[in-house]
């Protein structure tokens, strides 16, 4: 599988080339275009309880499409809900933590599921997270530019939990308020997330939070 990710970081539009008999996991409604020589499959991979787990807890889609491409190979592009970046990462027998909504795709090798612990609940997004194992490359979506950061052992970085989209989940979290009591209620950030390397770390430059908060108070009210 060869991955091209183009009109990068505003409005990328990732473009998958399948071999013969390739497939690619995406999340639904991802898919943008693809050849006559792929096939869909759609499915609640890994069976109800799994599923549902992914579409209730991480935020995802109940159903997950499979595109398959024939014999002579094939091509599918994807893109995100939001406006935005997106990334690969080549996971290697690793585990990866991915924020709610910011999956988009991965091929077969990867499994996904639902991360109960409270790592997932420190890391902004209540009891649950999307987590990611095993080997095979892995497409996540921002809204914004994507910013990357490698930590080395025992060095510490501050996320808003709002710009966080993934982590390696071997990382140390802990979430915690900005400066004092004061800082907290009035400077608008919120909590934030400490994370400690080593392990690499995906933000977001835009928050998807931050629109809603904006978007909410130009939206006419009906009048009594």
């Amino acid at each position: 599988m060869e991955v091209d990710i183009q009109f990068r970081p505003s409005y990328s539009l990732t473009i998958v080339k399948l071999g013969p008999g390739e497939r690619i996991r995406a999340d639904s409604g991802a898919m943008v275009s693809h050849s006559p020589g792929v096939a869909v499959e759609t499915k609640a991979e890994g069976g109800l309880f799994k599923s549902l787990g992914r579409a209730v807890l991480g935020g995802e889609s109940f159903f997950q499409n499979f595109w398959v491409a024939g014999p002579q190979g094939g091509e599918v592009t994807l893109a995100p809900d939001l406006p935005g970046d997106i990334t690969m990462i080549e996971m290697s027998n690793q585990a990866l933590l991915i924020q709610s909504g910011s999956y988009l795709a991965s091929e077969n090798g990867v499994d996904l599921s639902t991360k109960l612990s409270g790592k997932s609940f420190r890391a902004g997004e209540g009891i649950s997270i999307l987590e990611a194992t095993g080997s095979g490359k892995v497409l996540v979506s921002s809204y914004g530019a994507i910013f990357e950061r490698t930590l080395t052992p025992g060095e510490k970085y501050i996320v808003d939990t709002t710009h966080l989209v993934a982590f390696d989940a071997n990382m140390g979290v802990q979430t915690q308020a900005v400066g004092g009591l004061k800082s907290t209620l009035l400077s608008g950030e919120g909590l934030v997330v400490e994370l400690t390397g080593p392990g690499q770390i995906y933000m977001q430059t835009r928050s998807p939070k931050a629109l809603i908060d904006w978007i909410i108070p130009q939206v006419p009210q009906k009048s009594s």
